[in-house]
């Protein structure tokens, strides 16, 4: 795998898991987008929004990591018998760099679970990405670096 030395690009969302209803404004005015978790009733009374503008490549695929990976945290906190604070959130910043002449991608993932205790936060989030698909196709492919704030 190799590091990017120069970043060239950064799309970023947050994702929140919301439970009222209705689309929401972002700041500046930009578009929420309302992301779902096909199949899956892990939070079936939240709605997963993610605000950008203009989505670019890098913006999208971070809004639909961001989907799968709060998906899977949900899942994985049911598992441990964990509860989710209501302002559990992900800010996914997806990097779109070079390495000499070669182009990469590389990934930062920030999760903030307040009031839960940041070992059993931290096991959520492994136990969220390790069965999180997006996080499996990422592995070992692009420089990922995920932290539990």
């Amino acid at each position: 795998m190799t590091h990017i030395e120069k970043v060239l690009f950064t799309g970023k969302t947050l994702t929140t898991a919301s439970r009222h209803a209705g689309a929401t404004r972002g700041h500046e005015g930009s578009l929420d987008i309302r992301l779902s978790a096909p199949g899956h009733a892990a939070h079936p009374d939240h709605v997963f929004e993610s605000a950008q503008p203009h989505p670019t490549a890098e913006q999208l695929f971070a809004g639909a990591w961001s989907a799968c990976l709060i998906t899977a945290i949900g899942l994985a906190a049911k598992e441990k018998r964990v509860a989710l604070p209501a302002d559990l959130a992900l800010e996914v910043a997806i990097d779109l760099g070079m390495t000499g002449n070669a182009y990469f991608l590389g990934a930062r993932i920030d999760v903030s679970m307040p009031g839960v205790a940041r070992d059993v936060a931290e096991a959520v989030v492994h136990a969220a990405d390790d069965m999180c698909p997006y996080s499996k196709a990422t592995r070992g492919n692009i420089d990922v670096a995920i932290n539990v704030i």
